[in-house]
């Protein structure tokens, strides 16, 4: 399990992020999004011993990553956005050597380097140099070099950046491998990437986390997820009238071609039969009726727009873990 505590990092004036907590448990794929400057990178970074925090905790199996960070960092493989290679070498060579910088027991480096060479199928190109290799394949030589050791958990940001179509598929499919053995943190810009792959997401937005839960559970929390849109084969005058004989819509836009989108309130389902039925009644043909859901892009946009953030995020939409504040700081 990993735990953050209100994590907070400043850089003069700035507050890159602005105490923070959540908790992540074993056996999951989560993604972590945000815009660009929101603090996403700058989270994973000292989640990984990268950076220092202003103040906070984070602990990897109760390990303080601050305290015992060498026993911490036995326990992370990262990826960062751009991969630290050495283009001289070959794949075989800059794992060896990753293998021996991370302390692997000098008997178990063939053996492990073999593994991580298989596990990212990188076996075609594991001896020539790194500089002759694909974007696609670079990448799965930094992913290789995070697996190196056995590492519980992953942490990958950016991972499929700069990819074409094809190689973006096929790292997707490596994530989702590697979900099956190890905890995996994906920071990603493709939000279609993170809603295929992760099973709940965290997002950030001006140093602060203002979401975490499973994309269906957020889809229910948010406006979009109670909007509807329909045709009818009528007017807009009559389109209004029918429409004034439904309970429970909120508010609506109507056009004189017979469409409009509705916001209702309560049950969805439960609104989508009345429109049905109040259609019928009045004999005009419903041509459709849609619900409008939430899909991840509606949801990283509702919650991370420029408006001024709430000092405390919507309970609703956040799933902060309640921790007591750190006398003690970093």
């Amino acid at each position: 399990m990993i735990q953050v505590k209100h994590l907070t990092k400043r850089y003069g004036d700035f507050t890159a992020v602005d105490d923070i907590s959540f908790k992540l448990e074993n056996g999951h794929i989560y993604g972590f999004l945000g815009p660009n400057g929101a603090g996403k990178s700058t989270t994973m970074n000292i989640m990984t011993g990268c950076l220092a925090a202003t103040s906070g905790t984070v602990l990897i199996d109760n390990c303080d990553i601050f305290e015992d960070a060498q026993k911490a960092k036995k326990l992370l493989g990262y990826l960062p956005e751009i991969p630290p290679l050495y283009t001289e070498q070959t794949p075989t060579e800059y794992l060896r050597f990753v293998a021996e910088a991370k302390g692997v027991p000098a008997k178990q480096i063939p053996g492990e380097v073999a593994r991580v060479i298989e596990e990212t199928r990188l076996t075609e190109m594991a001896n020539r140099l790194i500089r002759h290799l694909s974007k696609g394949y670079r990448q799965r030589v930094g992913i290789a070099q995070a697996l190196l050791g056995n590492p519980h958990y992953i942490i990958l940001d950016e991972p499929t950046v700069g990819l074409d179509p094809l190689q973006i598929i096929e790292i997707r499919d490596l994530i989702r491998e590697l979900g099956q053995r190890h905890t995996v943190i994906l920071s990603s810009h493709i939000l279609s990437e993170v809603q295929a792959i992760c099973e709940s997401v965290l997002i950030i937005a001006h140093g602060k986390l203002v979401a975490f839960d499973t994309p269906q559970n957020l889809e229910k929390t948010l406006a979009t997820a109670n909007k509807l849109t329909l045709t009818a084969d009528c007017g807009e005058a009559a389109l209004q009238q029918i429409l004034d004989s439904v309970p429970n819509v909120a508010t609506r836009e109507t056009k004189p071609d017979g469409t409009a989108t509705l916001t209702v309130n309560g049950d969805l389902t439960a609104a989508a039969r009345a429109l049905f039925f109040a259609f019928a009644k009045a004999n005009v043909a419903l041509l459709q009726l849609t619900p409008q859901k939430a899909d991840l892009e509606n949801i990283f946009i509702e919650l991370t727009e420029d408006d001024p953030q709430p000092e405390t995020p919507n309970q609703n939409a956040v799933k902060q873990e309640e921790v007591a504040p750190d006398e003690s700081g970093v």
